[in-house]
């Protein structure tokens, strides 16, 4: 088992920035891929950044690239997702998630098996 604790979300006002944490525990993380997905109100869940086990690896969805940076310090069992410039479209539960050992980072939510419990990100315009 792995459990996942998010942390960091909160209100800003667009164009601002916020740091998402996600810090693990349990089984080991630093031979897994990880992701975050956000999931706003009414809609799917859709895929933001992944980062590969070793953190050589990143993946952005359009809609974030150029403004999101994800990033892991496997030493603390902990994935980050620095978001700048937001924007108001950005409101949504964030998540993050744990991929299989050794696998490639992947934006398919289905390829994860452990999820936090999300965190409220509400970028105000």
């Amino acid at each position: 088992q792995v459990q996942l604790v998010e942390s960091g979300g909160g209100l800003v006002q667009a164009g601002g920035s916020l740091r998402l944490s996600c810090a693990a525990s349990g089984r080991p993380f630093s031979s897994r891929p990880m992701g975050w997905f956000r999931q706003a109100p009414g809609k799917e869940r859709e895929f933001v950044a992944a980062i590969g086990w070793s953190g050589g690896s990143t993946y952005y969805a359009d809609s974030v690239k150029g403004r999101f940076t994800i990033s892991r310090d496997n030493a603390k069992k902990t994935v980050y997702l620095q978001m700048n410039s937001t924007k108001p479209e950005d409101t949504a539960v964030y998540y993050c998630a744990v991929g299989r050992a050794f696998a490639s980072p992947t934006t398919t939510p289905d390829e994860y098996d452990y999820w936090g419990q999300g965190t409220q990100v509400t970028v105000s315009s």
